[in-house]
């Protein structure tokens, strides 16, 4: 095999594979891609965990069709260094496989091709959803999954497609992450219910996070795989049963109050770094027309402060892992300078509106200091956006 490429195209897209290779793999071959010919003028990247697989394409002169794995990271490694330009690639005897690049030269080793596992097909007609609405659910969700290995069926996202609606959920046990967008009367309607793996989650923000256009999504009983730009993305689904969410989102909390979401972070944040390093506690108090932040350490000190709500109701004290309440206001603030488009009718006509309105308000929703919170912007949005945090004895 021989072909030239420019190092800014080779660049980007090794980037993409980095985050699923293994590095150190009890499997010698997983630590290498493979980058394949197709037709005259393309070449095929993949790496893969046998988990998490990604594939992406990139223009090429190809002088000689064939195959040829590369150890990944010292790969990426020499092409992030190189100088602009070309970067000329030959396969040699014994799986060796020569790169040169202006007065750079390297000779590699390799492995055979017919060492690296195989990548899945899909014979599903694809569906089809905004690469923006995508990001838009895991960024919005991702932070609540657990990382404890041992929770297997709540270490990834439920992705649901009824009909013309969307959902992401996800869940760690102690606060859940709830996100439904309506796809409008033109979207196409189909049925998926999938436990995604996080690691998959957030190599497809990455692959998708610039594309202005749609990502092509299907499943078979074992995967789920998505394409945008030219890229594929394939993950084993997880097993077993995601618990009943629906019975989580609370229907009775009536005690409302709503803050600016910029002021309650960087409230919490500064308050929170005199909460007990074991638990991350935070209390709130909720007095009328504010909520007052404290926490406190037996050991080094203890600190307060008050952000400005809309509240009337009777004084209650609820405390919370301050961790928990940072994560999705960071979030919400995130969001509100990247959220997509809405749609709205006018005179009949379906058209595309940027939301606006400044910075985002955040609807707090309890029924006493014991039962779950409800967290959610305040207002109209494109998105059904929920999160629920269970309280901490106080």
């Amino acid at each position: 095999m021989e072909f030239v490429i420019k190092q800014s195209v080779l660049k980007e897209e090794l980037g993409f594979v980095q985050g699923i290779v293994e590095k150190k793999s009890t499997i010698p071959v997983l630590s290498n891609i493979l980058i394949e010919s197709v037709g005259e003028s393309t070449i095929r990247i993949v790496g893969t965990d046998l988990d998490v697989t990604i594939r992406c394409e990139a223009g090429a002169e190809i002088r000689q069709a064939g195959a040829m794995c590369i150890q990944a990271r010292k790969l990426f490694d020499i092409v992030r260094l190189l100088d602009a330009g070309d970067v000329h690639f030959t396969k040699e005897e014994n799986e060796w496989v020569k790169l040169t690049c202006g007065k750079s030269k390297f000779r590699l080793a390799g492995v055979s091709r017919d060492q690296f596992p195989e990548v899945p097909s899909f014979k599903s007609a694809p569906l089809r959803l905004g690469a923006e609405i995508f990001n838009h659910f895991i960024n919005n969700t991702a932070f609540a999954i657990t990382n404890e290995q041992s929770r297997f069926t709540l270490s990834g996202a439920k992705f649901i497609i009824d009909g013309s609606t969307a959902k992401m959920v996800t869940t760690d046990g102690h606060r859940l992450a709830f996100i439904q967008r309506q796809l409008g009367d033109g979207a196409e309607t189909a049925n998926m219910d999938a436990l995604i793996p996080k690691k998959a989650l957030m190599e497809l923000v990455k692959i998708s996070r610039d594309s202005a256009g749609e990502v092509s999504f299907g499943e078979d009983p074992n995967h789920i795989y998505f394409e945008v730009d030219g890229r594929l993305l394939i993950t084993r689904k997880l097993s077993g049963n995601f618990p009943n969410y629906e019975m989580v989102i609370p229907k009775d909390n009536d005690k409302v109050a709503t803050f600016d979401a910029d002021e309650m972070k960087n409230a919490i944040r500064r308050v929170a770094l005199m909460a007990d390093e074991r638990t991350r506690s935070v209390k709130l108090t909720l007095r009328a027309g504010e909520i007052e932040i404290g926490a406190q350490s037996s050991e080094e000190g203890e600190a307060s402060e008050k952000v400005a709500a809309e509240y009337a109701g009777d004084e209650y004290q609820i405390g919370f892992n301050s961790q928990y309440l940072q994560e999705f206001l960071n979030v919400v603030s995130a969001a509100e300078t990247s959220e997509p488009a809405a749609e709205q009718e006018t005179d009949g006509e379906t058209v595309r509106v940027k939301e606006t309105g400044g910075r985002p308000r955040i609807s707090f929703e309890f029924r006493d200091g014991n039962a779950q919170t409800q967290m959610r912007v305040a207002g109209d949005t494109a998105y059904d956006y929920k999160y629920i945090v269970m309280p901490l004895r106080i």
